[in-house]
């Protein structure tokens, strides 16, 4: 029997009134956003469900994102599934913490609180840009963003075919142009509020980890894979550094499930809203069980599951 992987979405994925099903259906899952509204003195419920312009804010919609994710999971573990291993894409990783025991819900959603502060206020809006590379050959675009003056590099590794770039909005642009000369299929502006996973967000990462220090973290009771290094991490001792990194180092997403399949995963399950996971699952390996859980409706898919892992 293969392995099971919790694995948890990122910013991006968030629309007004996911979780709401959930919310409304189970109490525990309502506590998660009442818990949330308490830590942070908003209410997390209005954010999420109630039409407004605060949750496409980053200082905003990492906090909502977490909620959500946590919400859902309460309903994923009382189904009686359990994760051999989870990972997260890069806000998703601190939902990855809170399954692996390495930090609590409570001070997952007060540390992504402030990583949304620090990311949206470190650059100046303008001065940042992030651009979508399709159908392109994935060190081609390492070099030319080598190649390309200022700062640009790969954001995220999504999956075969996709990855991001990000920096300096006049890098950006010049490396797009450069990409779509040397033959990329699409190259697509990102509307994002600044140049995420780029060295213009190491001030960010550096003063996270002042926040960090605040924070109790454990010894994980599953391992995670970070997106920084692509690997397992199972003690305490690096995490707060990786987290730290992860604010400015490219999200090794396609290489973190790529290395779970290889340990033997073969059965991944997305918690939180969206299915950009599922997605990119089905470019990486299609061979792998992939299901989303993202709806009430979707927790009947653990049923079957269920009986194939034989839980």
């Amino acid at each position: 029997m293969g392995k099971v992987a919790f694995m948890f979405p990122g910013q991006g994925a968030q629309y007004v009134g996911m979780g709401k099903d959930f919310y409304e259906s189970f109490a525990d899952s309502r506590a998660i956003y009442e818990q949330a509204s308490k830590v942070l003195g908003f209410s997390m419920e209005e954010l999420c469900f109630e039409e407004n312009d605060k949750l496409d804010m980053t200082e905003y919609t990492q906090a909502a994102m977490v909620t959500t994710s946590i919400a859902i999971l309460q309903q994923v573990e009382k189904a009686g599934i359990r994760a051999d291993v989870t990972a997260g894409l890069s806000l998703g990783e601190y939902c990855a913490l809170v399954v692996s025991d390495v930090m609590s819900f409570e001070d997952a959603v007060k540390v992504v609180r402030e990583r949304g502060i620090l990311m949206q206020d470190t650059v100046p809006v303008g001065q940042g840009a992030m651009a979508a590379v399709l159908a392109f050959d994935q060190k081609k675009i390492e070099e030319i963003c080598e190649e390309t003056e200022g700062i640009v590099t790969i954001a995220n590794y999504n999956c075969p075919g996709q990855i991001v770039i990000s920096g300096e909005t006049e890098s950006v642009k010049k490396a797009s142009e450069s990409l779509k000369e040397a033959g990329a299929k699409r190259v697509v502006p990102l509307n994002v509020s600044g140049p995420f996973h780029s060295m213009m967000l190491k001030e960010a990462g550096e003063k996270l980890l002042t926040v960090l220090n605040e924070v109790e973290v454990k010894d994980p009771v599953i391992p995670y894979v970070s997106n920084t290094i692509a690997d397992f991490v199972t003690q305490k001792e690096p995490v707060k550094d990786l987290l730290g990194r992860q604010v400015y180092s490219s999200v090794r997403w396609q290489q973190s499930i790529e290395k779970m399949i290889e340990d033997g995963v073969d059965t991944f399950i997305e918690i939180g809203p969206g299915k950009t996971l599922s997605g990119f699952m089905r470019k990486i390996n299609r061979k792998c069980k992939t299901i989303n859980i993202e709806t009430v409706a979707d927790l009947e898919k653990l049923a079957a599951l269920k009986e194939e892992l034989g839980c």
